[in-house]
């Protein structure tokens, strides 16, 4: 389940809803359910919005998914390595050295490195 998805609709203000399953190619629109404003009120054309809605994608201009709601940290930026550890021969050691390294080293120190330089830099050039 995915939620807190984005819907933007033709000629609509977005909406929140849950997506069951993120969208695929083969589909001919998009299944969601609990559908709500952005302010989190029921929209006016509803009746309940815990039903189960169909949008043919014709009615859909896109769709925002937020980080992390399409599933487990493990699928951000950094799964290359956790992917190649978890291939290896020995995939009970890798998973314990793997596990803890992400979340030690995840990218937010990352990010977080490089807004640092950048503030530097623009410090510098000042």
């Amino acid at each position: 389940m995915i939620r807190n998805a984005v819907l933007h609709l033709a000629n609509e203000q977005p909406l929140l809803a849950d997506l069951f399953e993120l969208p695929r190619s083969s589909d001919t629109g998009l299944v969601c359910t609990n559908l709500r404003t952005t302010a989190g009120a029921r929209p006016i054309f509803v009746d309940k919005s815990e039903s189960i809605f169909f949008f043919p994608y014709g009615f859909v201009r896109f769709v925002e998914v937020p980080p992390g709601a399409a599933g487990p940290p493990a699928l951000g930026p950094g799964t290359a390595s956790d992917e190649s550890a978890s291939t290896s021969g020995d995939s009970a050691s890798a998973a314990g050295e793997s596990g803890p390294d992400p979340a030690e080293k995840g990218p937010a120190p990352a990010a977080d490195h490089e807004i640092d330089e950048d503030f530097l830099r623009r410090v510098r050039e000042a």
